[in-house]
């Protein structure tokens, strides 16, 4: 009998179809999953599971999405760990002493990783992800500066701004805006998709809290000069005697280089570092959402920036924007470390270097791009359309490979060079040679179809990508 028959419009027909019978029939539904209101009555628990399972799957593959950094597999004792911890507010550490200790040996461990002069005292925390961690160690560049200059500060004469890259990610834009500290960025020019040290010295004065250093831009996956960018400010301090401290926003290549360029010099080893972050759900190999900041010292971490809170019956230093967060990811964190060690890091990102390597070199022969970067420093490719290509851009490249389930991204770069339009393959844990092959002879069978087109494609989706740390 036709739904029409019992007085009932056929709006409210086709929003009862708009879920599985099979669903409507088990949890006594008559409308369509809510999405505006609560429902009425509760759900049994398989129903609802259901329910919101089945819109989850309209997502992409997360294994097949080369755009993110962001870790998408780890071990089957990873996930029990993570579910044994997730009801655990890491900020509890009174409740929770022994995940507040897994916490401090993390930040140990990354310590004498990063050579802090001293990592048994070394002073850094875990936060939701690096965004978190660049703010706060943006806050302490700033309230170092404030009190060397408490008597011009504030002052309209005493802006505080902080040297960058074109290329940084925008929560140091977001940074600069929320706690009023004007950005000044070097542009990009021609090949150099990253900061120049003497164009970075050159915008800094007495009012520069800082310059940020990016081990592993997330535009093309190349390390900036910091070894180099902290020579130019010890002579920059010779000259005039300003002394800039330098900030290593290591989301990345923190968890890369040293395993892999151990005789890179750009971490405490540098006197001029004061601070580095990174994303332990990155090339740390846990999943979202955890991220370190650690500091050299005590001196470059300001006391009043830590507050001392009587919470749940302890007294609780605490230096974080967040406040409640799980415990899981710190625990999954410290299981990494232990699992794998230094030899086991170097070998997982070893075989993502090689893959992209690889990847790079496949993509090259196919004669129709022109690669950026190869996955020499970041296990990261980047490519673009060669000069002789006019029917198709890398937008159209994008955008057909979606078709065989992957997610390749393709943008501008930032300002300067927003004349060019690269995609980027980010190669990490879980993508292996295997899937590399794939997407190459994916990208092989589709490249004769897109030459075959008149022109490229017109999207309004042609825009500069703003790229956000997780």
């Amino acid at each position: 009998m036709s739904p029409l028959s019992h007085g009932r419009s056929r709006q409210e027909a086709e929003r009862t179809l708009a879920v599985d019978p099979l669903h409507t029939v088990a949890a006594g539904l008559t409308l369509a999953t809510p999405e505006h209101r609560l429902p009425e009555a509760p759900l049994d628990p398989e129903t609802a599971y259901r329910l919101v399972h089945d819109e989850l799957m309209l997502d992409g593959n997360a294994r097949l999405n080369l755009a993110t950094f962001v870790t998408t597999w780890m071990e089957p004792q990873a996930d029990t760990l993570m579910g044994e911890c997730r009801d655990k507010n890491i900020v509890d550490k009174d409740e929770y002493p022994r995940t507040a200790e897994l916490e401090r040996r993390c930040v140990a461990m990354l310590a004498d990783l990063w050579h802090a002069p001293d990592p048994r005292v070394a002073v850094g925390c875990s936060t939701t992800g690096s965004s978190e961690a660049c703010m706060l160690c943006g806050m302490a560049l700033k309230r170092r500066w404030a009190r060397s200059n408490a008597d011009r500060y504030p002052s309209r004469e005493a802006r505080p701004n902080l040297v960058m890259g074109g290329n940084v990610q925008v929560c140091w834009e977001k940074f600069c805006t929320y706690w009023e500290v004007e950005p000044r960025k070097v542009p990009l020019e021609g090949e150099r998709f990253h900061i120049d040290p003497a164009a970075a010295v050159a915008l800094c004065d007495e009012n520069t809290i800082g310059v940020v250093g990016i081990l592993g831009s997330t535009f093309d996956g190349s390390y900036e000069p910091i070894a180099e960018l902290c020579a130019a400010l010890d002579a920059l301090r010779e000259r005039t005697g300003l002394d800039v401290p330098v900030h290593v926003d290591g989301a990345s290549g923190a968890m890369v280089a040293p395993f892999l360029d151990p005789d890179l010099t750009w971490d405490f080893r540098l006197p001029r570092v004061a601070s580095i972050n990174t994303s332990g759900h990155k090339y740390g190999l846990v999943y979202p959402g955890v991220g370190w900041a650690l500091w050299r010292d005590e001196e470059a971490l300001p006391e009043e920036l830590v507050f001392r809170v009587n919470y749940l019956g302890g007294d609780m230093p605490t230096f974080a924007l967040n406040f409640s967060r799980p415990g899981a990811q710190v625990a999954a964190q410290y299981y990494t470390f232990l699992r794998l060690g230094r030899e086991g890091f170097r070998q997982v990102q070893q075989a993502a270097r090689d893959v992209a390597r690889e990847l790079a070199g496949n993509i090259a022969s196919i004669g129709d791009f022109r690669l950026l970067t190869r996955g020499d420093e970041l296990p990261v490719l980047t490519f673009t359309t060669a000069p002789h290509v006019r029917a198709y851009d890398v937008f159209d490249v994008s955008r057909r490979l979606r078709e065989f389930g992957w997610l390749v991204p393709a943008y501008t770069l930032p300002p300067d060079r927003q004349d060019l339009a690269v995609c980027r393959v980010v190669c990490r844990g879980g993508f292996s040679a295997d899937l590399a092959a794939r997407l190459v002879d994916d990208l092989r069978r589709l490249v004769p179809e897109l030459r075959r087109q008149p022109r490229p494609m017109v999207d309004d989706r042609k825009t500069e990508t703003t790229f956000h740390h997780a």
